[in-house]
């Protein structure tokens, strides 16, 4: 899957989508969605890289615990053959709440 395929897909589901984060002052309404490239997780073989694995992460960001936007997500990865782990915080400063969506691609 490629960064476009990702981003389309995202931008699909009717949230402001971005890489990374929005630029400052361009911030759009909750609830949105940011999404990067935090590292890699290769397999190896014989001291080279037989495999290239990178990893997604996908996160929302809304105002209250939003069901419907999880499960938009949650589909679109699952259609996409994406296995994940979700994980939840609260940003007390920013007063939102971050789903996040860790996978591989």
């Amino acid at each position: 899957m490629t960064t476009q395929e990702i981003y389309e897909g995202l931008k699909s589901l009717g949230y402001p989508v971005a890489y990374s984060h929005f630029a400052e002052g361009d911030v759009p309404d909750l609830p949105y969605i940011v999404y990067y490239f935090p590292g890699t997780d290769n397999f190896s073989a014989d001291g080279i890289v037989y495999h290239q694995v990178t990893e997604l992460n996908i996160e929302l960001y809304t105002v209250k615990k939003d069901l419907e936007a999880e499960k938009k997500i949650e589909n679109w990865m699952t259609e996409n053959e994406l296995f994940y782990e979700k994980s939840e915080y609260y940003i007390e400063s920013e007063r939102m709440l971050q789903v996040i969506f860790e996978t591989e691609v």
